[in-house]
């Protein structure tokens, strides 16, 4: 179902969107209306209740995530509804509910995506995209290789909301090269999703990529007495990043394989635009100064905070946001282009973060996890790590995921030396998972930026994710039994 039709008034193909609407409401007066739940028991005899807020955070969760795959209302409006049902069914106060709207990583998103805003006025942008494309050449399926590879490799330096909104206006103009319009194509589908789904591939392989690792690996240290250092984790995640981002190329050569085998032409018009840009101007410079200065600042302080644990490093959003700062004061940007700013998926992603809140605050999240993770305490090891991780890749497109991984690692941590699993490996291939959320679009920002090119519908996004999915947890698969042991990684409590 596509943008336009989901908002077509009644009649004609309209009757869907009032269905998608109705089910949403449905399951929310369902779950909110229900009797008590039983509560979560875990292997120690712990009990977790499901209080009635939490009731009420899963009844929202299930009416947001109706509409977000349907749109039946723009995915923005769908996000102020979740900070209204919770305020009027008093699942949480307001000042907590909306108070989340504006979260740091909100803010963040909004920096990274000020900073593609400027390398496409500035001009960076382009010349870029046409010198990839000189050195790619006119072959489409080289095209998106190189597109891929670039998001990946930019990932190990800097947070893939940054990397997708800086590569966001570069895929704008080089599908503006494809001929075909704004009009959506499998080429342009490929294109963009490719993008959402490569910078979460690639984000995992440094602690550069995520906030989520540094976090993560804090909580394991803290959980399980155990650290693991900045270079240790990039090399076993760089395999699997890599190996990733190859499968998903080939993945979309072959579900979206573009309808032109080349762009003829393409090389030389790539080259003639950029001799016609001219030498590099003054505001693309101060602009790469600027951007360059705050990557290497976050990049530094991710490096010395895993060296010295005891380093405070500056908040990424204040460093980000510096470099909004500095682009208004050197006048790169002005007034007229706050205009340009894609506020539906900046309210998507406040929407997000409130509903993961609740979920977390009011204990439900926890409450699943617990009677996920116990319905495995009798299985094999490998069977126990690939359930850990199989639900932590289904919360982490709905929920923070470092959130994800910090209410299921406790229960996990538990289960795991009755089965002689050790902390490592669960750490490890949650940590995989919660990188590559490829069902929803709240589940990364990338996923977001992506769905501003209008290439796809939320309802796409969601079926081409499933089998993305399976490729992604079979390579968890693999490295948990064959490729994590061959490079030492313990595996098992035997080490």
């Amino acid at each position: 179902m596509s943008s336009d039709t989901a908002a077509t008034p009644a009649g004609g193909l309209g009757w869907k969107k009032y269905m998608f609407m109705a089910i949403g409401i449905i399951l929310f007066a369902i779950v909110y209306y229900s009797p008590p739940w039983p509560d979560a028991l875990d292997p120690e005899g712990k009990a977790f209740a499901l209080s009635p807020e939490g009731k009420g955070a899963l009844a929202v969760f299930l009416l947001a995530a109706t509409w977000w795959v349907f749109e039946v209302v723009p995915i923005g409006v769908t996000s102020l509804t979740i900070g209204v049902l919770q305020v009027l069914f008093f699942i949480r106060p307001a000042k907590d509910a909306f108070k989340d709207f504006m979260d740091p990583s909100v803010l963040f998103i909004f920096g990274s995506i000020v900073v593609g805003l400027v390398f496409t006025k500035t001009g960076l942008t382009r010349r870029i995209a046409y010198k990839m494309l000189g050195i790619v050449g006119e072959k489409t399926s080289m095209i998106y290789l190189g597109c891929f590879v670039l998001t990946a490799a930019l990932t190990h330096i800097m947070a893939h909301t940054a990397v997708a909104a800086t590569i966001y206006p570069l895929l704008v103009a080089i599908y503006a090269m494809y001929g075909e319009g704004d009009k959506p194509t499998k080429f342009g589908k490929g294109l963009f999703i490719g993008m959402a789904y490569i910078a979460g591939a690639g984000s995992i392989v440094t602690l550069l990529g995520a906030a989520r690792g540094a976090v993560a690996l804090g909580f394991f240290n803290e959980v399980a007495g155990k650290s693991v250092g900045f270079f240790e984790l990039s090399y076993y995640m760089a395999p699997i990043g890599w190996l990733m981002t190859f499968l998903l190329w080939g993945f979309f050569m072959v579900v979206l394989k573009p309808e032109k085998r080349t762009i003829p032409g393409l090389r030389e018009r790539a080259k003639r635009l950029s001799e016609d840009m001219g030498r590099i101007s003054k505001n693309e410079v101060t602009a790469a100064v600027i951007v360059g200065s705050a990557i290497l600042v976050l990049g530094v302080s991710a490096v010395l905070k895993s060296t010295m644990p005891e380093f405070t490093p500056p908040h990424k959003t204040a460093v980000l946001l510096t470099s909004t700062i500095l682009f208004f004061a050197t006048g790169l940007l002005d007034i007229n282009d706050l205009e340009e700013i894609p506020w539906n998926i900046i309210l998507l992603f406040a929407g997000a973060m409130s509903i993961g809140f609740c979920l977390w605050q009011t204990g439900a999240a926890e409450w699943m996890a617990v009677n996920w993770l116990t319905m495995f305490k009798e299985s094999t090891g490998f069977i126990f790590v690939m359930s850990i991780a199989f639900f932590v890749m289904m919360m982490t497109n709905f929920i923070m995921n470092v959130a994800a991984i910090a209410i299921s690692l406790p229960v996990a941590l538990v289960i795991a030396p009755y089965l002689g699993v050790s902390g490592e490996v669960i750490l490890f291939a949650s940590l995989v998972v919660a990188g590559m959320p490829f069902l929803l679009l709240v589940g990364a920002a990338p996923n977001a930026i992506a769905y501003d090119s209008k290439q796809f519908t939320t309802g796409e996004f969601f079926l081409w994710g499933i089998p993305a999915s399976v490729i992604l947890m079979i390579v968890t698969a693999f490295a948990v039994k064959v490729l994590w042991p061959l490079m030492g990684m313990p595996i098992t409590t035997g080490g």
